[in-house]
């Protein structure tokens, strides 16, 4: 993937925007519940219920939607990255600034990712398995290597997941020395060495190194579209390199399985090649096609990404679920328990979304 010229003002890539904001749009619904609901045992073999289940991480070995949305917000991260850098350049800005706004943003992202989980019943504990700490250090790697040629970012990804399987198959410890078993792997045995393990989620904090790769690739791909190419070729390369993704990280998954909750080697192409798709078709949509108009009710939730995640994850969502569901409840309860539950989730999810709008209307974006 080629490089862009840094001296020429990059045009906005309202692709990005559109798939940042359903990536966004989708983290904020979590925080409704409204998954939950679809998922709930009494839907149990209807479509709904078959739908809602794709909204669920996997609980092991296996590939479901939701388990690309982490690797979709660290890709997303990537691409923005190249745009980003040369506006603050046109801005007249040295590197050397700039790599202070970098490490300085990372650090940011690092104690808000810590912060969400810190509190544990009585004491304070350090967890570091969320995606705005993981996404911490995915940042501050692939900007150290994203001025390098493309060959040397793609190199460096890759020796990330071959170092992350060479260590987990050949960890030494006993009873971590079980590479692809929950809770018996070199990455528990790490965060437990600080207190930081998960053990009922099975999530580890080493899912930063070799998830490095999603972000690197991002930032390929950034360059890609900010290159002299021509909007085919683009979306050729795209295409091409997804495709390789999916179809050499399902070919492995027999030798090394799909996790996400450890992201094994399998897990992060895979993905990877589902990122690189993702983005394809939202360009070929957005930016090729020029179907925009539709799509404003998306980018409006992109525009202000940390500030919705963060106001939803804090209590946001709970606050406004505390004042709809009386209202739900009274008018549709006739309708049944679940339904009304439903319904409470979907006017939640839609005043998040309004609060996006009323703060795009008012050209008000909060960005670290």
């Amino acid at each position: 993937m080629s490089q862009s010229n840094p001296s020429q003002a990059p045009e906005r890539l309202l692709s990005l925007d559109f798939f940042r904001g359903a990536t966004m749009f989708l983290l904020i619904a979590e925080f409704t519940h409204l998954f939950s609901f679809m998922y709930d045992p009494a839907l149990e073999g209807t479509i709904i219920y078959a739908i809602g289940e794709q909204f669920h991480h996997h609980p092991w070995n296996g590939l479901r939607f939701w388990d690309l949305i982490q690797p979709y917000f660290m890709f997303i991260v990537g691409v923005a990255m190249p745009y980003s850098f040369s506006n603050r350049k046109k801005r007249g800005q040295t590197h050397s600034q700039i790599t202070k706004h970098a490490f300085q943003r990372a650090f940011i992202l690092l104690i808000l990712g810590w912060g969400l989980y810190c509190i544990d019943p009585g004491k304070i504990v350090f967890r570091f398995q969320n995606v705005l700490a993981q996404l911490s250090v995915t940042y501050i790697l692939a900007y150290l290597v994203m001025n390098k040629p493309a060959k040397v970012q793609i190199i460096f990804s890759f020796l990330l997941i071959a170092l992350t399987e060479v260590i987990y198959r050949g960890f030494p410890v006993e009873g971590f020395n079980h590479p692809f078993i929950a809770n018996e792997n070199f990455g528990t045995w790490l965060d437990l060495q600080y207190g930081g393990a998960n053990l009922n989620g099975h999530w580890v904090s080493f899912n930063a190194i070799p998830t490095t790769a999603h972000t690197i690739w991002g930032v390929l791909a950034g360059q890609l579209l900010m290159s002299k190419r021509t909007a085919i070729q683009k979306l050729k390369i795209l295409i091409i390199a997804g495709v390789i993704g999916v179809v050499v990280g399902y070919a492995l998954s027999p030798l090394t399985p799909i996790i996400k909750r450890i992201s094994t080697s399998t897990f992060v192409i895979v993905s990877g090649g589902w990122t690189l798709l993702t983005l394809a078709f939202s360009y070929w949509l957005i930016d090729i096609k020029k179907r925009q108009k539709w799509s404003v009710f998306l980018r409006v939730v992109g525009m202000n990404p940390l500030f919705i995640y963060l106001f939803a994850h804090v209590g946001g969502a709970v606050f406004l679920e505390s004042i709809i569901h009386p209202f739900t409840f009274l008018l549709f309860g006739w309708m049944g328990t679940l339904t009304a539950s439903i319904l409470t989730s979907a006017i939640v999810l839609f005043l998040l979304w309004y609060i996006c709008q009323w703060l795009h209307k008012n050209k008000i974006y909060i960005r670290i």
